[in-house]
């Protein structure tokens, strides 16, 4: 059971007793008799301590006399309480007369000075209705619910009627059966409400690397399925694709400023010196039995320096094993350098979510190449159109036409597309799509020219099969497809380097049908058919 249900729940047996329950009625007696026993028999011990004039009581006190006093003052103290405490605390309450019912002005004012202490030590057996109000009236912050419930199913229902209430408009539309509230508590979402309902459509079989999968895509652009599952399928009658990881390393790239631009550079100096990357790894690799330091790479603008650190993380996305590893080096680094001042755990040289040339050249998480030869008669019978003219198109396009508009890792057809589905569907982070979409897409002509030849260069993939969305029970369902779900015991970090390479062959595939289409001239007939609906024209 987790702290905040513990919390919660001993928040509301305190409330209780405090509000109209008491302690049993034997439970009670013993209790009293213990302390009139223990007042007695410690009254005794000091009157017989202070008549002895052999031993003088004086200070500072044996271990006998001040546990004579100690028990004395605790009893007294105990007994006293007794005659000061509210009738329900020491005796049945007697039944309220009418003028003191539930409906009574006075009773009524009581409850309504009581009602904030009250929800927020604990609402658990509290009426829904009384709880509501007090969220909409802001007595109890709507994010103190699942703490102050224990439950985060009701939770999150209540947190919905108070929003319903707030903004006078309802979200019969947002479903709210069927998640498990429970699994998302401080690690996917904070005060829910219901959940978004997003299709996912399977393309496939992939065949990667001998194998196949069947891909799940979470999206809501028609077409994007059926033009990666025909990608599917000309890589499947051609042979297959073959995939290569490349490196594997997270990064996470703190900010600190020094007094001046020369002990900034010794600092630098000190971290990156090989001498030392045995001493800040041994304090790095503490965070994690899976985080290991695998590089140091600094940058210095001015008197600020940017301290850029890579590692494996296993199984895991790894930005939180990485963070706990960083914070253990600076903490060691601060020795050294006490005029150390960090300004910032992310300095944006990581770089996590923005589009960077750091991670274009140097990669963030798993770097992926994959490659596919497709027989000129695929590229005619499935694809319906040349080589000659994919590759003209690649050229012209994903090239040179990604260059003209200054593109930063964007030198593909719709490599987030795919990723973006991916992500969704299994339980990543769809915000890492930036990163994770930088792909370079190559075509060429081989065997004389009747064959095509298509790579993607994928350096920043960022995904993981446990932590985050990855537990939820749709996202899981949908690695388990793939055969990546959870960690692998035998191989740490061997599920997540398959996923990285499963999203490659997906986008492999998706770029092929797509330069397809533009190139065959079908990519508006495809939309009107798949991604077009007349629903809402009628409608309008």
């Amino acid at each position: 059971m987790d702290a905040r249900r513990v919390g919660g729940r001993i928040a509301a047996a305190r409330r209780a007793l405090a509000a109209g329950g008491s302690l049993p009625v034997p439970v009670l007696r013993i209790t009293n008799g213990l302390a009139m026993i223990s007042l007695v028999l410690s009254s005794c011990d000091l009157l017989r301590l202070c008549s002895d004039r052999s031993r003088p009581l004086g200070f500072p006190l044996g271990g006998r006399e001040f546990a004579t006093v100690l028990c004395q003052l605790a009893s007294v103290v105990y007994l006293l309480s007794l005659f000061g405490a509210p009738s329900g605390s020491g005796h049945p309450k007697a039944p309220a007369s009418d003028d003191e019912g539930a409906g009574s002005p006075r009773r009524a004012r009581a409850a309504d000075a009581d009602a904030p202490a009250a929800m927020h030590a604990g609402v658990e057996g509290g009426d829904d209705e009384e709880i509501v109000a007090t969220v909409v009236s802001g007595a109890l912050p709507s994010h103190h619910l699942e703490s102050s419930l224990g439950d985060c199913r009701r939770a999150a229902r209540l947190r919905r009627e108070a929003l319903r209430r707030v903004t006078g408009r309802g979200v019969e539309g947002l479903p709210f059966d069927g998640m498990d509230y429970q699994a998302i508590l401080g690690q996917c979402c904070e005060m829910p409400v219901g959940y978004v309902q997003v299709p996912v459509g399977v393309a496939g079989p992939l065949l990667l690397d001998g194998r196949q999968y069947h891909v799940p895509l979470a999206t809501t652009e028609g077409c994007l399925v059926a033009s990666v599952n025909r990608g599917c399928r000309a890589i499947a009658a051609s042979g297959g694709a073959v995939s290569v990881l490349l490196r594997d390393a997270m990064s996470r790239a703190p900010v600190v400023k020094l007094p001046s631009a020369k002990r900034a550079a010794e600092l630098k100096s000190f971290v990156e010196a090989a001498a030392n990357f045995e001493t800040l790894a041994s304090f790095f690799n503490r965070s994690s039995r899976f985080g290991r330091l695998q590089g140091i790479r600094c940058a210095l603008a001015g008197r600020n320096l940017y301290i850029r650190f890579t590692c494996s993380t296993g199984d895991a996305m790894g930005m939180n094993m990485v963070s706990k590893g960083v914070e253990n080096v600076l903490g060691y680094l601060q020795n050294d350098f006490p005029d150390m001042d960090l300004i910032s755990l992310s300095g944006n040289y990581c770089s996590d979510k923005k589009p960077t040339a750091v991670n274009w050249i140097e990669g963030r998480g798993k770097s992926v190449v994959c490659e596919a030869t497709i027989k000129g008669g695929v590229v005619q019978s499935v694809l319906k159109t040349t080589v000659q003219k994919l590759v003209e198109l690649n050229i012209i396009k994903n090239l040179a036409g990604s260059a003209v508009a200054g593109a930063l890792g964007g030198f593909n057809a719709h490599a987030s597309n795919i990723v973006t589905a991916l992500f969704i569907a299994t339980g990543q982070d769809p915000a890492q799509n930036v990163e994770s979409s930088q792909c370079i897409t190559m075509l060429e002509a081989v065997n004389d020219g009747d064959d095509l030849h298509i790579s993607v260069t994928m350096p920043s993939i960022e995904v993981g099969t446990i932590g985050g969305g990855t537990c939820l029970a749709s996202q899981a369902s949908c690695l388990n497809l793939l055969g990546v779900r959870g960690p692998n015991c035998d191989s740490p970090g061997a599920n997540a380097k398959l996923l990285a390479t499963i999203v490659a062959g997906s986008v492999l595939a998706g770029e092929l049908s797509l330069l397809a289409a533009l190139a065959a001239g079908q990519l508006v007939n495809s939309h009107l058919k798949y991604n077009r609906s007349s629903k809402d024209v009628a409608t309008c």
